[in-house]
């Protein structure tokens, strides 16, 4: 690496955390940045990628159109990328790698969430179905046209790596049996490979929980303010309600906006130090002295307590139940659905459909690859986009 590059002594790393200098490299090698580590680099490329930027106008509940407060996937990212670097520096970990992994975890999400991913998923089913997590992983090494000397952001192998085992090992005796490995992440693999079958290091781990805490507690927020969740129903929760209780008995007058911000906070708070005290305490007992270790071992070092990973079960279900599956979002979602299948369905009948450089972008000789094609094109759009071509074509 560089040797302009220096860690100034409030960053001293500690020794399982991934280091800049040991990266193992790009799969197309470049020199170094003269001021900027590996990973300072890779979190740059992301924040200037044509896939961050459509983020801005993709739903994380609520489609963006319904309100300029709620979250979409771009502001997501951001709360996920504070807590993870707050989590990294504490822990003597890389915060540029978990900023990066934080920024990037999103960028193959479809538009309109999990209704549109489901669609899509359903509609490629014949050709090998869709994952975002794999389109991330595609983006970041295909889809994106920035640079000269090749496609993808060309990012650190410790980047992909995190991208790719962001729920985990995929393979071998770690990974969740029940979810295939989809070709995008089997194909990249054959030529870098990323070893799949252990888990990712200590930063990846960091921001897959940071992403966890930052939709639960988010989509609370987001849940009160649109008016499909109630103050009376949070309090009915564990860890939820005392901290609401906590803020009302402070604040009684509290208007509604400020109580939902205030407890909010306050959960947050209270996931991050549990991960910070569980996180340290399994370190302290594995004993691990390199990243290597890190990936080798048979459970996460990165974790939520017993009692907080069950609290935090509680809150998904909560959310699935009144939230995700409320009839106003029911609604948007079945319209989602549609819009994005039916699109599919005229880019596989109508190939001409599609943009001319889509066209030429790659060479199809058969309906995988025009699946692929089309799968790429609906998985980047945003919601508003998705839309006019809806009218426009459908």
């Amino acid at each position: 690496m560089n040797p302009l590059f220096t860690r100034a002594p409030p960053y001293n790393l500690a020794p399982y955390a991934s280091l800049a200098e040991n990266s193992r490299g790009r799969l197309i090698s470049e020199p170094d940045a003269e001021t900027r580590s590996p990973f300072q680099r890779d979190r740059d490329r992301v924040i200037h990628s044509a896939a961050f930027r459509r983020l801005k106008y993709k739903t994380q509940v609520f489609v963006f159109h319904e309100g300029d407060y709620y979250r979409t996937r771009l502001t997501h990212s951001l709360e996920v990328a504070q807590i993870t670097r707050s989590v990294c520096r504490v822990m003597g970990l890389d915060e540029d790698l978990g900023e990066c992994l934080a920024l990037a975890h999103d960028l193959g999400h479809t538009p309109f969430g999990h209704a549109g991913g489901e669609a899509l998923d359903a509609v490629m089913a014949p050709y090998g179905g869709f994952d975002h997590n794999a389109q991330t992983l595609r983006i970041l090494t295909t889809l994106e046209h920035r640079y000269a000397a090749f496609d993808g952001l060309n990012l650190t192998w410790e980047a992909l790596e995190g991208i790719s085992k962001h729920n985990g090992p995929l393979t071998g005796a770690r990974a969740q049996k029940s979810k295939p490995l989809f070709a995008t992440i089997a194909d990249y693999n054959a030529c870098h490979d990323l070893e799949l079958d252990s888990y990712a290091g200590a930063e990846a781990q960091v921001a897959a929980l940071a992403d966890d805490i930052a939709y639960n507690n988010h989509d609370i927020d987001d849940g009160l303010r649109a008016g499909l969740l109630t103050v009376e129903q949070l309090i009915e929760l564990p860890l939820v309600g005392p901290a609401f209780l906590e803020v009302l008995d402070t604040y009684p007058d509290l208007e509604p906006s400020r109580l939902a911000h205030e407890a909010v906070r306050r959960l947050i708070n209270l996931m991050v130090n549990d991960l910070i005290a569980e996180s340290s305490q399994r370190l302290t007992t594995a004993k691990p002295e390199t990243v290597s270790e890190i990936r080798a071992l048979d459970r996460p070092m990165i974790a939520f307590s017993d009692v907080m990973s069950e609290n935090d079960k509680m809150v998904k279900n909560f959310l699935m139940k009144h939230l995700y599956r409320h009839q106003r979002v029911n609604e948007m979602t079945e319209h989602a659905k549609q819009v994005v299948s039916r699109l599919f369905q005229q880019y596989m009948n109508e190939p001409a459909a599609l943009p001319e450089d889509w066209q030429a972008a790659e060479e199809v000789k058969n309906p995988m690859d025009q699946a692929r094609v089309a799968a790429d094109f609906i998985a980047g759009m945003t919601d508003r986009f998705a839309l006019q071509e809806y009218e426009k074509l459908v």
